[in-house]
Parts: structure tokens; sequence; C-alpha cells
């Protein structure tokens, strides 16, 4: 079998069926395949070859693709009737389900832009969101209307506004139902829409590291690409003699989604990726992430492809009824978001014993598009502390301070450059893109050193960032809502370890003198703005104050080590 160098070469050099090649990409020059797709209308073009495929299960729901392309037709041209052109946001804010995908692809063949907001943040955060891209349209399940009906006033740019599930009710006169964008079920054929390869797709929004969020644009380019960058890496396995992805012995794929679809994990590298292969996407219920239900769908659906984030993985395998349930079907684990620890990849050795060869593992963001280094195999364990090597077409360097390129072996950080990466920049956010967009490569503020084989090393986060679960927190945010409680007069946020969950939020706060706050005032105050992973789940207070630089800065390695904090429901007070 040829190594993994002469597979890729064999794959992706000229004559090789995943050619890549260099082509500017909104002035910039990139490695880009020379055979791609333009938009995700010619994807769906070849979705018609398996149109009474099985596409989306979620519970006794059943969509094949001919269902899912017919829907999202239909709900395109019902878009497009009401005002929707392109370059016009639809947003979309509710849990997992078949209307979320098919929002998302109505918009896709439309050209409109689809704005996926986060399912768990509140109506002061969704309200920002919805203003700074202009949404134009508001799509929500009954749980987040709720959240948004009492800012619409404040949202003039927002013309129609539907609802997921229940019928709207009698005093919601301004809000129709999901339903009347499906039509009568007839196929209205696909709507005229011109799409370049470079226009945007969707906008998701990051937390901000100055306390609001920011709009990372994703164009059709970055998501197929993304796309591409899976399949090809997944083509030099197989001619290295490498397990990969693929449907076996005539049984079609099939992937356990547990990842909210707001994230690009859940959207690009695990919907998208879905769709192109022929894939059976199989919707957990919506509800709190329950590890029994998921072996238990997972049995009934013969599902061959599960992961997420590293929390996903714990409790699946620490579920005491493990062993109870069918889980042969399982051929491939792949998670990221978040490091994993080296007792889970131990533990998941054990317990699936077969996949071995098929465990990955990626490190990417947002901005990336999903995908932007990726590990698996013999290599996962060979190099279990590594985020693996740059997928095909994604350049990467780690730079000083000075800009400059490092040796091998030095951490600095992580530059990007690539046909996924985020070229068009943060919508509305022209200062910041100067900073992240240098000549064509983003600037990550991830820390990390490469090895002489390519494997990179995450070492440290130049984002005050905490990964919880796989979500990103950013610390300033919550920084912000502590120092409007009455009394504190100095705040930190840092993360505190967590087996499971990787990470959870730590508050470290200081008092005016006389001034006495509990742990549970103090969470309850927060979750009044922030969604509730961004509750500080531990409160530590302080009399002395907090240790700065002397630019003031608060030094967060200082309050890392040997802390005293009170974890929830733990109303003492220091």
């Amino acid at each position: 079998m040829p190594s993994l160098a002469e597979a890729a070469v064999q794959v992706c050099g000229p004559g090789g069926p995943m050619e890549i090649v260099v082509e500017p990409v909104l002035g910039v020059s990139t490695q880009v395949y020379k055979t791609r797709m333009a938009s995700l209308r010619e994807l769906m073009a070849v979705s018609a070859l398996r149109s009474d495929v099985t596409f989306i299960v979620q519970g006794d729901r059943r969509y094949t693709f001919g269902d899912h392309d017919v829907a999202a037709r239909s709900i395109a041209v019902a878009l497009a009737r009401i005002g929707v052109g392109h370059g016009d946001r639809v947003a979309v804010v509710s849990a997992n389900n078949p209307e979320w995908v098919l929002t998302f692809w109505a918009c896709g063949i439309l050209g409109a832009i689809c704005v996926p907001l986060n399912a768990w943040q509140k109506s002061e955060e969704l309200q920002f969101a919805l203003d700074d891209c202009g949404a134009k349209v508001v799509i929500a399940d009954r749980k987040r209307l709720d959240l948004v009906l009492p800012v619409l006033d404040a949202l003039p740019e927002v013309t129609n506004v539907f609802v997921i599930g229940p019928q709207p009710g009698s005093d919601e006169s301004n809000v129709a139902s999901f339903d009347t964008l499906l039509g009568d079920g007839s196929d209205p054929g696909m709507p005229e829409a011109e799409i370049a390869e470079d226009d945007v797709l969707a906008i998701l929004y990051t937390s901000g590291t100055t306390g609001r969020p920011k709009g990372a644009t994703i164009t059709h380019r970055q998501a197929l690409a993304n796309l591409s960058n899976i399949i090809c890496t997944g083509m030099i396995q197989a001619v290295a003699g490498i397990a990969s992805r693929g449907a076996d012995d005539g049984v079609q794929d099939a992937s356990l989604l547990v990842v909210p679809l707001f994230h690009v994990t859940g959207c690009l590298a695990t919907m998208v990726l879905n769709y192109a292969l022929g894939a059976k996407l199989v919707l957990m219920p919506v509800g709190r992430f329950d590890p029994d239900e998921a072996m238990r769908v997972i049995e009934a659906e013969r599902v061959g492809s599960i992961g997420g984030v590293p929390t996903i993985m714990w409790r699946i395998i620490e579920s005491p009824n493990f062993a109870k349930f069918d889980l042969s079907s399982v051929k491939r684990a792949s998670y990221g978001g978040a490091p994993a620890a080296p007792e889970l990849v131990e533990r998941i050795e054990q317990a699936f014993p077969n996949l071995r060869k098929t465990l990955t593992t990626a490190y990417g963001l947002t901005e990336t598009a999903a995908v932007a280094t990726a590990l698996g195999g013999d290599d996962y364990f060979a190099h279990p502390t590594s985020c693996g090597r740059p997928v095909p077409t994604v350049e990467l360097q780690i730079r000083d301070d000075e800009l400059n390129p490092l040796p091998t072996g030095e951490q600095g950080e992580i530059w990007l450059k690539g046909p996924t990466i985020m070229l068009r920049g943060y919508w509305n956010r022209p200062e910041v893109n100067a900073e992240v967009l240098v000549d064509g490569w983003f600037r990550t503020g991830d820390i990390a050193k490469q090895d002489a084989e390519g494997f990179v090393y995450i070492v440290d986060r130049a984002k005050d960032m905490i990964i919880r679960a796989g979500e990103n927190i950013y610390c300033v945010e919550i920084e912000n809502v502590l120092y409007e409680y009455p009394g504190v007069v100095d705040a930190a946020v840092i993360g505190f370890p967590h087996t499971v969950l990787g990470e959870e939020v730590k508050a470290v706060v200081c008092m005016k003198p006389g001034v006495v706050a509990t742990a549970q005032e103090i969470r309850d105050h927060c979750r009044t703005v922030l969604a509730d992973f961004k509750v500080p789940e531990y409160v530590e207070f302080r009399t002395e104050p907090l240790p700065r630089n002397p630019a003031g800065k608060v030094l967060k390695a200082a309050l890392r080590g040997g802390d005293t904090a009170f974890a929830a429901n733990d109303d003492q007070t220091l």
C-alpha cells in the first residue's frame, strides 16, 4: 500500500480525481479543486438521482431526498413571493428539526443568506444578532418564538415571522405558520437565481471577545470546499489502505446528529456531508441529550457514524445501560470543538474496539467553515494530543508576534489560508477584519506548535475563551454582565477543568466592602441576560484585588491555580 503522502499525490496531483490547482479567490492566490461545484444549487441537482432514499429522520418523521428537495424548493419559491431575494437575510432560531434543514437549503438555492442563530440564547442576545444582520424573515420554533416576539418592535427590518410547530395563536396576527411556506406539496421547480461561488450562503454568529457576537460569513465556496476536503481526505485514506467513511455491504450509511445545526460541525461537517454522500441524517429528539435515548436511536436506525463533542462520547460510554444496546452498526466516531482527554480515547477504544481505524478528531473554527486539521486512525493513537495535519487545500503556518513564520517545533499563533477561509470577513466588522485577515491569511488567535511530520498541537488560546461541551464562551461577555451586579468592583471569568464538559465557567468576583452576595444571586443575575451555558457554574469571592500586570490586565493564569470555588447551589460567601 502507498504511504499517505504517496496516496495524496495520486488523489490530488495532476490528473488525479481531486486535482488541486492554484487560482485567485477574491484576489488571493488559493489552492482549490480543479473540478468543483459552484453553489448548493448544483449539489441539489445531484441528489435527484436518489429521490426515494431516506435523508432525514427524527422520531417518526421521515423525509426522502425527494421529499426534502421538493419542500426546499417550495419554501424558496414562497420566500421569493414575499420579497426575499438575492442576499436577503433569513434568520432561523430553532432546535434541530427537519424544518431547519429545509430552510437552509431553501436559502441556498434562492441566493438568500441563511442566518442560523444559537437556539440557547436569550431575547437580548437574539435581538442583537437579528438587528446586526438586518434579518428580513425570522423562522422560529415555538419556544424561541416566545423569545423573539417581545423584541420585534425593535427590529423594523423584519417583515415576516414564521413559527415551526403549533399554529400561531389568535393574539399572534404578525406570525404565520411555517407550513404556509410548503405549498400544496407539488414540486414548483427550481426558483430562478444567479449565484456566484463567492456569494454569502450563511452568517454564523460567534461569541465576541469585546462582549458582542460577530457574524462570520460563509460562502458557497467555503461550504463546498469543506465538503470536498472531507471527501478528499477519505479518498486519500482509502488509497493508503486506511478504512474510511462509506456504505458497508450496500447498506445506506447513517449519522446521528447530536450537536446543534447552528454550529458549523452540525451544519457543514455533518448535514451537508450526509446530503452529498446520500447518507441518512438522524436527528435526536428535541430536548436535553439523553445517552440511553441516543443508543436506542443508534440501534433502531443502524447508525454507522456518531460523534459531536467529547462530552457526548463520555456520556454514552459511561451510561449504566451501555451493554443493553446493540451498537454493532457503529463504524466511525468523530468529534471536535473541544480537546479530548487521553482517558476518553482509551475508553472509546475499549468500548468500540472496531473504531481504532476510523476514530477521528478535528480542529477548526466557524471562520474556517468547519475542518482545518484532522487526525484519524493509527495517527490518532500515535499522536493523541495532536489535532492532526491540515486537510487538503488548507495551508497552515505558525507565526510569532512579529507575524513571521516560525521554525518547526516552536509555538506561536496559527494562521490559516485556503478556500474554506472566511475571506469576506465578519458581517459589518471592517475594523476587526483588518486585524484578523492579512494577505488572505486568517489569524485564528490559537497558539500551537507543529512537528516535523506536520502534526499540529494546540497549546493555548490567545483568545480569552472557554470551551464548554463544544460551545465557545468568551469571558469578556460574562464579565460585562458581572460588573452590572450592584456591589461588584472587580470580576474575571476563567475556565475550570471538568472531566465530561472539558471546561466549566468560573467567575472570580470582588465585592465592595460591606456588600455581601451569594453564588446563587450572582448566577441568577447572569441568567437574566445570558444563555444558560454561559452562566458561571462556579463563583469564587475574593477580598483582595485580582492580580493584574502593569498594563492592568488580569493575570488569569494566576487565578487558575489552586483556587477554592463554590459550586452550583452553594450559597456560601467568603
